[in-house]
């Protein structure tokens, strides 16, 4: 995929207010660690978070994507009736039907010509989006469009807590391990066309974009829902971590060959990458296998663990707000999500 009038013009973010350390919630789970014979620390020290962020109990999803959704329009300038399509792409929803996107569309006040769904891809959700947002404009159908999404770990945490003070065994401690990584926060990014007067004139080039599947490997991570009486249902997530993190790894080191093919680049050529942010672990053996050095890559899993599609987006924005991300680098996001997808995507900042 190459492109050659899309840009990224904003990207807005919403930070959930609630810290929460990764002692508050191995204190929770003090009757395991016992049993078990864990010491106290072991969650930071094996994903390197040492908090996150959490929404309060009664915050509604589409709340926080319609803030961050105003703040883009609000540092850009850009006219709401530009907006050609709205689209939300966060794991988490405020139902199953209508799409998300339609309350986010109606409290900002666009046209009737305006597109108006979800997309749902894992983790990828927001580079998905970007990408279906990209493709309208490059195809001159749109000038403008709204990606937007809102992450909330709190219930499903809480909920894994709870079975995991249950069934206190290694082997369900190790697969609910990653769900306590969850973070939640909100983010909108703004694509257009070049076309329309800014009032922030950010203009990050969006070049072109690799991704590859390998769907042979959908049981490794999951998030839904199980049978847990006589029609009654109840949340679970799941994450066999050492299988999932090798063949994610070897499927964004196949990515990423194939990225730096079509973007005719060398790794010396990128400048920096914003990697989706999963934990230490992760981390290391990405940029290792990538042989990418760390010092080109912004993490900010420590404080605001996984917030899912949010994640990278958010980081971006941070590592532009703190001068990480420099006019006229050549910047890759690094994209990999359970399925599992891959997606990497070049930027001229």
């Amino acid at each position: 995929m190459k492109y050659s009038r899309v840009y990224i013009n904003s990207m807005a973010y919403e930070l959930a207010p609630e810290v929460v350390s990764s002692s508050e919630l191995e204190s929770r789970l003090a009757p395991l660690y016992q049993k078990l014979r864990i010491p106290t620390g072991q969650l930071a020290a094996l994903t390197g978070i040492e908090q996150r962020r959490w929404w309060p109990k009664d915050h509604r999803l589409s709340d926080g994507a319609i803030e961050a959704a105003k703040k883009s329009l609000d540092e850009t300038g850009v006219n709401v009736d530009d907006i050609g399509a709205v689209v939300y792409t966060g794991v988490c929803r405020d139902q199953h039907e209508p799409a998300t996107a339609c309350r986010i569309a109606a409290e900002l006040g666009v046209n009737k010509s305006t597109a108006i769904y979800d997309i749902s891809n894992a983790c990828l959700g927001v580079l998905s989006g970007i990408l279906d947002i990209a493709n309208r404009i490059e195809l001159g159908q749109i000038k403008a469009g709204l990606v937007v999404s809102c992450e909330s770990a709190r219930h499903i945490v809480d909920i894994t807590i709870d079975n995991m003070l249950s069934d206190q065994s290694i082997q369900n401690f190790s697969q609910s391990l990653a769900t306590l990584t969850g973070g939640s926060g909100a983010i909108a990014v703004l694509l257009t066309d070049g076309s329309l007067p800014l009032k922030n004139q950010r203009q990050h080039k969006l070049l072109g974009a690799s991704h590859l599947s390998a769907p042979e490997h959908h049981d490794l991570c999951k998030w839904g829902l199980q049978e847990v009486g006589l029609k009654l249902h109840r949340e679970f997530m799941r994450t066999n971590a050492v299988p999932l993190l090798k063949e994610g790894v070897a499927l964004a080191l196949d990515t990423w060959k194939d990225f730096l093919t079509q973007q005719q680049w060398s790794v010396d050529s990128v400048d920096k990458v914003i990697c989706h942010q999963v934990g230490s672990a992760n981390q290391k053996q990405v940029l290792t296998a990538l042989n990418i050095p760390s010092e080109k890559e912004y993490p900010t899993y420590q404080y605001l663990g996984n917030m899912g599609t949010v994640s990278l987006p958010v980081t971006a924005a941070l590592a532009d707000e703190n001068g990480f991300l420099q006019k006229g680098d050549n910047v890759s996001f690094l994209g990999i999500g359970s399925g599992l997808n891959c997606m990497m995507l070049g930027l001229e900042w």
